[in-house]
């Protein structure tokens, strides 16, 4: 398919997991992928496989981000991966654990949207899929993470009505466990080998399986072609069904 050909777009955390392979996969629809992330030769290794262009971005900085969008000429497509995790229950949770998840989601993501915005008014089109989670609906020792990601399904309702007017979509991909890098330092924290750790998650799971970065991607990618020209302020879990 080359539903992206000719068509620009910057994934922030786009070296590893959710962020590699939706980059990878709007690569192979034709598009050309900024790939920005905090580890420049990670964001490097992508880049080449795909042909995209690397750029090390700390999502925090403004300078960096608006370096990031500026390296991609015009934008059409900004997908917003990037993320940490802090997990501690809240009695042990330090200022420095609550501060480093709310900036790198809540603020990184404010940043990159306001960048891009910039470009998609003016050229009046562009869609933004910015990267929730299940644990929005909360989740035991991650306050921080949860109201971050809580935060980014209200920023992507807002952002639809202001930037709908001017033909950019805005909508949120909230994923459930998913076999990456984050979810592997979850299994570390508490001390139970990944594999164990993702059959009990599975079990939970009403499709019996964990998801992969891909299952993720396809979905932004559906929502960064024109086959979701309609749909927009719409948060979609991707979690292999509802919660129980």
């Amino acid at each position: 398919m080359t539903r992206f050909a000719g068509k620009t777009a910057v994934v922030t955390g786009g070296a590893r997991g959710i962020g590699a392979a939706t980059a990878r996969r709007l690569a192979s629809e034709g598009a050309t992928v900024v790939v920005a992330d905090f580890d420049e030769a990670a964001a490097q290794e992508t880049a080449g496989e795909i042909g995209g262009i690397a750029v090390r971005c700390d999502v925090t900085s403004r300078d960096d981000v608006e370096a990031a969008v500026a390296a991609a000429g015009s934008v059409d497509i900004l997908v917003t991966c990037a993320g940490i995790i802090r997990d501690n229950l809240l009695h042990k949770m330090s200022d420095e654990d609550w501060d480093a998840v709310i900036d790198t989601h809540l603020k990184g993501t404010f940043l990159a949207v306001q960048a891009a915005q910039r470009h998609m008014v003016e050229q009046r089109s562009g869609k933004m899929v910015l990267i929730s989670s299940t644990s929005a609906l909360g989740n035991r020792g991650q306050t921080n993470y949860a109201t971050a990601k809580a935060g980014l399904q209200g920023m992507t309702k807002t952002l639809a009505i202001e930037l709908g007017p001017f033909n950019v979509n805005v909508n949120c991909v909230a994923p459930g466990f998913i076999a990456t890098a984050m979810t592997q330092q979850t299994a570390d924290r508490i001390g139970v080998p990944f594999d164990q750790f993702a059959t009990a998650v599975a079990e939970q799971v009403p499709l019996r399986r964990i998801g992969q970065p891909e299952d993720v991607a396809g979905t932004i990618a559906f929502l960064c072609s024109e086959d979701a020209s309609y749909v927009s302020g719409q948060v979609i879990y991707v979690a292999g069904g509802p919660r129980n």
